[in-house]
């Protein structure tokens, strides 16, 4: 009787084992992982470090040269922006993520709350027509709106211009991609608001871009941006208005060459008349380069900004001289050193100046000039 009960034992044991193996196991929702996922797509990893030494001439305090999110540390060696970038790609499906650190995310994310300071880009996308190339992707994406991102290896000259630091360098919401034919393409977003992870208001906003590849050499591209704008920091503002429009021109050439230039409208009511105003910033920049060789170029920029309503910035020197608004010029000289494909080396100076007291000097005092040296190491893979 004890070798039946051991022999039917067995039995049951084994019956259990190719229960096992023949069904699918039983997932456990109380472990973090529950994903089951049969990968039938690419997986790519690339990186980026972005390393510089910048001096401004004019000696700011705490070591923040002003009006700058991007390489803005005076006297210091350190990170401007890195990143490792995770992708993946099937024939329907795609995600991409981006953490990244460094002084650019520390003086360009500080509205954002938590690990949000760190996502350049998180999204996930899916193609919903088999055959045509539509895609709908949610998350956050690098911002369309300027020739200029937060990537200094992807522009002529190293540091931005003061075109992409006062529109979006990231967006976050819906992004809709339809390739058109071979020359034109269009995005449609849906928005949380201007540059927004976590949304300040209960509006949503909308943004387009059209792209027009005219021939090998070109690109023309236009941008639009209309949303509301009103929060609790800014309870005077309403709809906010933006257009851009730039142009690229052979970038892997010998000789090549971009402009932007763009106009932004915010309505703002006045709190004690409650008359609504109209008020504009606006800016064009030009950038060249010439290749010497294969590994030495010379580069260059020149520009004009103005926002004398206040809208994006307020002067450093308002507390003393009572100057309101801002407007500067600057012109930049830059020597690039292409090692190989993946690193590149930099020396730019760069000069500001304006017809106001828009900046402080090394005595702390306001001055229309302002100059600085800057120095980079760029290397990605």
């Amino acid at each position: 009787m004890k070798y039946t009960y051991f022999r039917y034992g067995l039995w049951l044991l084994s019956l259990s084992f190719l229960s096992i193996n023949g069904l699918s196991q039983v997932i456990n929702p109380g472990m973090m992982d529950t994903t089951d996922i049969d990968v039938k797509g690419k997986i790519s990893i690339a990186g980026y470090v972005d390393a510089y030494f910048g001096y401004d001439f004019n000696s700011p305090r705490n070591n923040e040269r002003p009006y700058f999110v991007s390489m803005a540390r005076h006297n210091e060696f350190t990170v401007n922006l890195a990143y490792l970038d995770f992708r993946y790609a099937a024939s329907r499906v795609r995600a991409r993520f981006v953490p990244g650190f460094g002084t650019y995310i520390n003086a360009n994310y500080t509205t954002e709350p938590g690990a949000l300071k760190n996502i350049i880009e998180g999204y996930g996308g899916f193609r919903p027509f088999a055959n045509k190339q539509i895609w709908i992707d949610i998350g956050v994406f690098g911002s369309p709106y300027t020739n200029e991102s937060a990537i200094s290896k992807d522009h002529l000259v190293y540091s931005r211009s003061f075109a992409p630091e006062y529109v979006p360098y990231y967006l976050s919401g819906v992004k809709v991609s339809v390739p058109i034919n071979a020359r034109w393409s269009a995005y449609f977003y849906l928005l949380n608001g201007w540059q927004l992870i976590q949304d300040n208001n209960s509006d949503k906003s909308i943004g387009t871009q059209v792209e027009f590849r005219p021939g090998n050499r070109w690109l023309l591209n236009w941008n639009s941006y209309i949303g509301g704008e009103q929060s609790i920091n800014r309870p005077d503002f309403r709809n906010r208005y933006f257009t851009d429009f730039y142009a690229i021109y052979n970038p892997a050439g010998k000789f090549s060459a971009t402009a932007c230039a763009y106009l932004g409208v915010q309505e703002r009511v006045d709190s004690l008349s409650g008359r609504m105003s109209n008020q504009i910033w606006y800016t064009a920049n030009l950038s060249c380069r010439y290749k010497l060789n294969n590994n030495h170029a010379i580069s260059g920029r020149i520009e004009y900004f103005e926002d004398l309503d206040g809208v994006k910035i307020a002067p450093i020197t308002s507390r003393l001289n009572g100057l309101t608004g801002f407007n500067s010029s600057s012109a930049s000289l830059c020597y690039n050193y292409a090692a190989n494909q993946n690193m590149l080396f930099r020396v730019e100076a760069r000069h500001f100046f304006s017809n106001r007291d828009m900046y402080l000097n090394d005595k702390q005092l306001p001055a229309t000039q302002s100059t600085m040296v800057i120095t980079s190491m760029t290397v990605w893979f």
